[in-house]
């Protein structure tokens, strides 16, 4: 029995995860998703006391896997600039890979949900930038080595483009990809906070930012992996402060 109450709420989630990727913009009833499961509401309420903690239960699966994968990712990986173009990747690839479960990060499907939701979200986020700054600091920890902004800063602006990207993604009703892009995107990122590589001047590096290659359409759309779309030495070498 209790095997069988789990794979009936994991069915429940990933309807739910269906339902906020099939209607973007649009209102998610228990009635619509007890029809998607094939359940009556009543069924929905003995594995759920409440819409909101369905909500939950997909923010603890993006918590799960985003920053499982991430601690993989910073273990294996020594240098400072990698290990956060690992984590933003890893966030963004699992946004384009699950568009349901990045509306409710978004909060748009929480409006008039219990307000732990919401606070739940930030959580989710502020923890994303809580690794960034222990990365940044580690790396201010070498002697010689200082980022070209403050620690704070460049840990907000990193979170700050993935939230962006997210944003973007459910504002385009899933149209503009989180990850398109995103090597790009983390050269231009790696130059505002490491700065130039040394002999390179800004101006140079800028035109590095700007000629390199967008990611392939497979990689855009690789699985979520600490070394997805990151796999191309030559641009992320372009400028590299490792």
């Amino acid at each position: 029995m209790p095997r069988e109450v789990g794979a009936r709420k994991q069915q429940i989630l990933q309807a739910l995860a269906q339902e906020l990727e099939s209607n973007p913009g649009s209102r998610i009833t228990t009635a619509q998703l007890a029809k998607s499961v094939g359940v009556s509401e009543a069924a929905l309420y003995r594995h759920f006391p409440s819409k909101a903690r369905m909500f939950e239960s997909l923010i603890a699966f993006a918590e799960e896997t985003v920053f499982g994968l991430a601690q993989r990712a910073l273990r294996d990986e020594p240098c400072a600039s990698r290990r956060c173009a690992h984590l933003l990747r890893i966030l963004v690839g699992f946004a384009a890979r699950n568009p349901g479960i990045t509306r409710v990060l978004c909060g748009e499907p929480l409006v008039g949900e219990h307000e732990r939701l919401r606070a739940r979200v930030g959580q989710f986020f502020d923890r994303c930038e809580t690794q960034l700054k222990q990365v940044l600091r580690e790396y201010e920890g070498v002697p010689g080595q200082r980022l070209a902004v403050p620690v704070p800063v460049a840990a907000n602006l990193m979170t700050c483009f993935a939230e962006g990207r997210l944003a973007q993604f459910c504002r385009t009703g899933f149209g503009r990809a989180p990850d398109e892009g995103f090597e790009r995107h983390w050269l231009a990122l790696e130059l505002a906070v490491f700065g130039p590589t040394s002999g390179q001047s800004p101006r140079i590096a800028a035109r590095t930012v700007a000629d390199s290659s967008p990611l392939s359409p497979s990689a855009a759309h690789a699985d979520a992996d600490p070394q997805a779309g990151l796999t191309d030495e030559r641009s992320l070498r372009a400028h590299d402060p490792c």
